[in-house]
């Protein structure tokens, strides 16, 4: 039984239908196969349907589902040999933005990740994935080392956006995150990103100017939350489905417009429903990413980096 989103009423009722026959065949001794292969197959029509023709708002809800996976579920997966760095060297360490060093398929890499958590202790442990300053200060003493050893760099991006309380404004956060995506955008080695669920304003750019940028197929990636964007254009937050609606902040959208260059698709009914698939495609896209970047010389990488953000919006 999964948490349902409020779109996926009939998948609900057609699951509890089949969890309630099964529950009965197995108490009563009572065969009921046909009937729950019957629903079985509805449950499954009907989810494929739904997912077809997800609305802008709708995919936002699947880039925020409670179950689904986030940067740890990834590292645990695709890392190994995992050690991870802490602190800024000026302040403090910002739990939201993990980073560190690993091995992916048997390559040394460094990794940035921002991590939401599960549960309530785990979300106000990092913050609901809303990094401080020191967190993008972290991230570009990460991209440092990483340069200086000749570490291609993996990020997987997943929060609504920077912190914005007046503690991170004190401490620079602005300053910050345009220090963190200068010193990605200057690096000499392979950089890829994957947003894996929300990839909001410049909380999520500071770690994801990559060469290689790619999106869940169901996640989102925007200047600004479709709930900030309608408190600003008609102040009022409840119309978030309106503004993104209109902001093309999906992956589709995102691809055609350039901005990113590819879309890994999620197993039916979102990634949530199959942690382990979603995950290995998201490896297997990344080591792909990687290998076509491995002639390539660390001024030609700076520079692909560079023109490909001039390009964005250029050509529309």
């Amino acid at each position: 039984m999964y948490n349902y989103l409020d779109f996926e009423k009939l998948i609900a009722d057609l699951d509890g239908q089949i969890f309630e026959l099964k529950k009965l065949a197995s108490a009563d001794s009572v065969n009921m196969d046909v009937e729950i292969r019957r629903l079985e197959k509805r449950s499954q029509r009907a989810l494929r349907a739904i997912y077809k023709k997800l609305t802008p708002w709708q995919k936002t809800q699947v880039a925020r589902h409670v179950n689904r996976p986030h940067f740890f579920d990834y590292a645990s997966r695709l890392f190994s040999d995992i050690t991870p760095l802490s602190g800024d060297r000026k302040f403090a360490d910002d739990e939201a933005l993990q980073a560190g060093f690993a091995r992916f398929y048997g390559e040394s890499v460094a990794y940035l990740g921002l991590e939401k958590g599960h549960d309530t202790q785990s979300r106000l442990k990092y913050n609901f994935g809303s990094a401080r300053p020191e967190g993008y200060r972290k991230a570009v003493r990460i991209m440092e080392l990483a340069e200086r050893f000749g570490l291609p760099i993996i990020s997987l991006v997943d929060t609504a956006g920077a912190y914005p309380g007046i503690s991170a404004e004190e401490r620079g956060q602005a300053e910050a995150i345009a220090c963190s995506t200068a010193k990605m955008l200057s690096l000499t080695i392979p950089v890829v990103s994957v947003i894996i669920g929300e990839g909001g304003s410049g909380g999520a750019v500071a770690i994801a100017a990559a060469n290689r940028v790619y999106m869940l197929e169901h996640a989102i990636y925007s200047v600004i939350s479709p709930e900030g964007a309608a408190s600003i254009l008609w102040r009022d937050a409840a119309r978030a489905k309106d503004a993104a609606m209109n902001m093309r902040i999906t992956a589709q959208n995102l691809y055609e417009l350039k901005v990113i260059d590819g879309i890994i698709p999620e197993p039916l009914g979102g990634a949530h429903r199959n942690h382990e698939a979603v995950i290995n495609a998201t490896g297997d896209i990344i080591a792909t990413a990687f290998k076509s970047m491995a002639d390539t010389d660390g001024k030609s990488l700076r520079h692909e980096r560079r023109e490909k953000y001039l390009q964005i919006g250029r050509n529309l």
